[in-house]
């Protein structure tokens, strides 16, 4: 059986750390727009907050392209994680849609 071989460009040294720091950031920022989103709009927190919320998501789609670029994707790749990232703004708001129909639809 053969091997097989994959050609990916290696990460240079000087790179690693803004590497590792990106991609931290993209986790972390994530973690901050769905928290905020999801706390404004069930109304724990006053509803401003949701644009802040939009703030983490532009500086998470911002450290995702910065992180697709040092690790040398190809540019259909980083075409699809922009779209992935869209994705990830427009899912929580049809979530919520689906939640506030439901508790219409079934008044306790």
């Amino acid at each position: 059986m053969e091997e097989i071989f994959i050609n990916r460009p290696e990460i240079p040294l000087d790179d690693f750390m803004m590497v590792f720091v990106s991609a931290a950031l993209v986790m972390f920022l994530g973690l901050g727009f769905v928290t905020l989103f999801t706390l404004a709009k069930s109304k724990k927190i006053k509803h401003f907050y949701v644009y802040i919320s939009y703030l983490f998501w532009v500086a998470q789609t911002y450290y995702l392209y910065l992180l697709s670029t040092l690790i040398k994707s190809e540019p259909f790749t980083q075409k699809v994680l922009i779209a992935a990232m869209v994705g990830f703004l427009l899912l929580p708001h049809f979530i919520y849609y689906l939640v506030q129909k439901t508790h219409e639809t079934y008044k306790h």
